[in-house]
Order: structure tokens, then C-alpha cells, then sequence
């Protein structure tokens, strides 16, 4: 092998590394926004009003009219959202309970942190999602 052939292929790793390292960074930079700053009732209701008020051309005497019932319709959204969200972590946890017997102790421990990990990420710092009780966790059988 040449000089110039192995430096090309360092400098093709190199690029390589340095792509997926941007790509993961940007990954890891939206799941961040959307944890920390993910739409919230009073958000929801605030697009959709702007939304409805420059499609419909609307009055300032019909937003009055309209805003409790965007309002409204909003905090039922978010309701809906964060049922969803319970009901996924718990078919997720019930997975986990009915796998945890077919798994080797190391293997549940493993599992026990992948839930920890997804716990941390996922749930860090929202108020309206239950955070799963120790006991929740899946336990060797």
C-alpha cells in the first residue's frame, strides 16, 4: 500500500467519524429541544389560534368569541397526548415483565438499565407524566 492511498483513507475515516458524530450530535440536539421545551397546552392553543386567525382572516370579536373553545380543545389534546404516553410506557413495561423470564439474571439487569435510561430521558422534568415507581421496574421472577 502507498503513501497517498493510506492517507486517503484516513482521511476517509476521518470524514466518516466526524459525519456521524455531527449526525448524532444532531439527533441527541433535537430530542433535547423536544423533552425540554415540547409543546404544551398553552402552546398548542396559541398556534392554533394564530393559525385560525390568519386563514380565516378573523376579528378581534371573534378570537374573543373562539379562544375559550381553542382552549378547551387544546387542554383535551394534551390530555390525549399524555394518556398515549402512559399507555405506551405501560405496554413497553408490560413487555418487559412477560420477556424478564426468558432473560439470564445479567440480561434483566440489563433491561432494568435500558428502563433507567429511557426513564431519565424521557420523562426528566414533565409534570404531567407519571414517573414509574421502583417497583415498576421489571424484577427477576
Amino acid at each position: 500500500m502507498n503513501h497517498a492511498l493510506k492517507w486517503k483513507l484516513i482521511a476517509g475515516f476521518v470524514l466518516v467519524f466526524v459525519a456521524g458524530g455531527l449526525t448524532g450530535a444532531f439527533i441527541a440536539a433535537s430530542q433535547v429541544h423536544r423533552t425540554l421545551f415540547g409543546p404544551n397546552h398553552a402552546a398548542i392553543a396559541d398556534r392554533m389560534r394564530h393559525r385560525l386567525q390568519v386563514q380565516l382572516r378573523l376579528t378581534d370579536e371573534q378570537m374573543k368569541k373562539i379562544s375559550p373553545i381553542i382552549d378547551k380543545t387544546a387542554a383535551q389534546l394534551e390530555a390525549i397526548r399524555t394518556e398515549t404516553g402512559r399507555r405506551v410506557h405501560e405496554t413497553f413495561r408490560d413487555e418487559h415483565r412477560e420477556i424478564a423470564s426468558d432473560l439470564t439474571p445479567e440480561q434483566r439487569t440489563k433491561l432494568q438499565e435500558i428502563e433507567a435510561r429511557h426513564r431519565r430521558l424521557f420523562h426528566h422534568g414533565r409534570d404531567n407524566h407519571e414517573s414509574p415507581s421502583p417497583e415498576a421496574s421489571t424484577s427477576p421472577e
